[in-house]
């Protein structure tokens, strides 16, 4: 397996992000929605048939989103699937989030399961006073880290590694220069563990991603976070020109809407609104995200 599985012929990625799991049922809740197991893989499969025909690949979660994408037949062919193999609860320390790896979650785990890469999510801080709290969280994030690039690579399956900054114990909200000087720094921590893709948070503006292209030596794609549609046509265009993105994995901006729609109106929004808007997602990185292919990562 390689990144040619989540791709698109042309080395970027247009790939929708489907991996939430308790974020979803805050969703659901917050909408007055019904939500149990049953609801959220039938709103996965939903989201699964109505995208992924215009998508490289979809991210999903290994409870819900693949079953829904193979046993229940909604995934295109030709369109990968990356799963999420890290444990929906990783635990805190004091306020800060940890980054735990559940060794059974493995590539080879991913690869019975019928996926073509494991993604694992990553809370790391490189910036961060490693005496803080006499615990050095940002080291165990490395190490974690560390092991599942090592064990994707013996196994010959694509990692890819996703890192979200949080703020730290006792620090006020992040300005946004101290927010792109954290997406940047892990973002150097993390490529010097030579993952085969870096999924990461756009950094603010056009100077810190071209902060990010000079960082980082393995292809990145930029992701949503949450943000409207509109707005993400602008990240991408930005961190493609500017920071050499490869592409995107994204998730809400296309299909957050369906979750206040009942099952009859959300298949039509999903197979019309919703593919629209990754249709023009994906047009709009055409010819300026940066193919993998390009990307020497020794």
């Amino acid at each position: 397996m390689t990144l040619a599985d989540i791709a698109r012929p042309d080395g970027t990625f247009a790939i929708v992000a489907l991996d939430q799991r308790n974020t979803l049922r805050r969703m659901f809740t917050a909408a007055d929605q019904h939500v149990d197991d049953d609801v959220l893989r039938t709103f996965k499969g939903d989201v699964i048939g109505g995208l992924s025909p215009s998508a490289s690949g979809l991210l999903v979660d290994p409870d819900f989103g693949v079953p829904a994408a193979i046993a229940d037949g909604n995934l295109a062919p030709g369109a990968g699937l990356a799963v999420a193999a890290e444990p929906p609860e990783r635990g805190k320390f004091g306020d800060e989030p940890l980054t735990r790896r559940e060794p059974a979650q493995n590539a080879e785990w991913v690869r019975d399961m019928g996926g073509h890469a494991v993604k694992f999510l990553v809370q790391l801080r490189a910036d961060r006073d490693r005496t803080l709290g006499g615990r050095d969280v940002s080291a165990e994030a490395l190490d974690a880290t560390a092991q599942v690039v090592a064990d994707c690579r013996a196994d010959g399956v694509p990692s890819v590694i996703e890192n979200l900054i949080y703020r730290l114990p006792g620090e006020a909200e992040l300005s946004p220069q101290a927010r792109a000087d954290a997406i940047v720094e892990a973002a150097r921590a993390l490529n010097d563990l030579k993952p085969d893709l870096l999924k990461l948070e756009y950094p603010g503006s056009a100077e810190a991603c071209r902060r990010i292209a000079e960082a980082v030596t393995v292809p990145w794609v930029v992701l949503s976070a949450g943000v409207g549609f509109e707005e993400f046509q602008d990240v991408l265009r930005i961190s493609c020109d500017e920071g050499g993105a490869s592409g995107f994995i994204a998730g809400r901006a296309f299909w957050k809407d369906a979750v206040a729609l009942d099952p009859a109106e959300r298949r039509p929004f999903l197979a019309d609104t919703a593919r629209r808007r990754l249709d023009a997602c994906a047009s709009e990185i055409d010819g300026k995200a940066t193919p993998w292919t390009s990307i020497a990562t020794d």
